[in-house]
């Protein structure tokens, strides 16, 4: 079942345009407070637009002041990050609910109920009450209730993150066995590049409300082009105008790099990414040859391992943070401390230039 989505929200500043492929999993990534589950909230008809449309599978579900598909109508299936069992009633009576409010009889729900049970590896709960279960236990019986009415589009916001380390890839491997049948379409809202990873066939990343990056996962976690993605792939970001000598910034300062894959033509905003590992510190400019060279002042240091982290902020884009990996022993020789004044070089050899949306 394909969806096409273009909305406008404007009490929570939403302005997001994206397609799901039939049987496509996408996952929509972002920081806290982007807008990810006010979209979702928009596509199960919790939430009714200001303007645009949600169309599903040719059938629209919302249109602006128009058309308005109420949620229980729409064939979609929301599973958030508490299960939200009734309590009252048991695993299987929780699971017919869906098939029984579509209109199935009693003992056809109670047949579709058992038969998700089982492909979720929990038949043997049927019979137990909400209380009675662990918290992955109640996430796959949530998955199965999800299931059961045979939702056209499958919505899961943040469906792992109340669970504890030993439940979370239990559950995982369950949504990844159902999500990998094809037959239906589904948006992931996550903060885990895991998940992305194991379930989504492609990743969108929102951010203030926009789409600012969409792509294979692969790509977002290795090649980011948005600043969360770059965050999420622990790689360095500045943001400006793609031009024929590099990547020109906000202040006017130029970044020198080689073209990512797919080139850009110059003119067009792009993105100068690269690894912290790549950036070398100094204590003063070094001058010489490095065409890459900002001033910056140290904001926190973290060791890491063989490693220290030193997240450094920019003199002339003070908005943007750089990242620099240094080993224990040049950190202790420069004296890094929060509050120091450094000098950045990256290579240019080191630096990929990408287009962004």
């Amino acid at each position: 079942m394909s969806l096409h989505v273009d909305v406008r929200l404007t009490a929570r500043d939403l302005d997001v345009a994206l397609d799901v492929a039939t049987g496509e999993v996408v996952a929509v990534l972002g920081p806290n407070g982007a807008g990810k589950s006010t979209l979702l909230a928009v596509l199960a008809g919790l939430l009714r637009p200001s303007a645009g449309k949600v169309v599903l599978d040719g059938t629209v579900l919302a249109e602006g002041s128009g058309t308005f598909v109420p949620p229980h109508r729409r064939g979609v299936g929301l599973l958030a990050q508490e299960a939200l069992l009734f309590p009252h009633l048991d695993v299987t009576a929780n699971v017919a609910f869906g098939p029984r409010s579509a209109g199935a009889s009693r003992a056809r729900a109670r047949t579709r109920a058992l038969e998700v049970l089982a492909e979720v590896g929990v038949a043997d709960l049927a019979a137990r009450r909400p209380r009675e279960l662990s918290g992955g236990q109640a996430q796959r019986v949530a998955i199965a209730r999800a299931l059961a009415a045979d939702p056209r589009l499958l919505l899961l916001d943040e469906p792992l993150a109340a669970l504890d380390v030993t439940a979370a890839p239990e559950v995982r491997q369950v949504l990844r066995r159902v999500l990998a049948r094809g037959d239906r379409s589904a948006l992931l809202v996550t903060h885990d590049p895991l998940d992305a990873l194991a379930l989504a066939d492609r990743a969108v990343v929102v951010e203030g409300g926009r789409v600012t990056e969409s792509g294979p996962v692969q790509q977002v976690l290795t090649a980011p082009r948005s600043r969360f993605g770059a965050r999420l792939a622990g790689l360095d970001l500045l943001p400006g105008v793609l031009t024929a000598e590099g990547l020109r910034t906000r202040d006017g300062g130029l970044v020198a790099g080689l073209a990512g894959d797919p080139p850009a033509a110059p003119g067009g905003r792009g993105v100068a990414v690269f690894s912290p590992a790549a950036v070398a510190v100094h204590p003063r400019d070094p001058g010489g040859s490095p065409r890459n060279r900002w001033a910056a002042t140290v904001v926190d240091v973290s060791p890491r391992g063989e490693v220290v982290r030193v997240r450094t902020r920019l003199e002339a884009l003070p908005e943007h943070d750089v990242q620099a990996d240094v080993t224990l022993a040049a950190a202790a020789e420069l004296d890094l401390a929060p509050g120091a004044a450094v000098h950045l070089v990256v290579k240019a050899t080191a630096v990929r230039l990408h287009p962004t949306v």
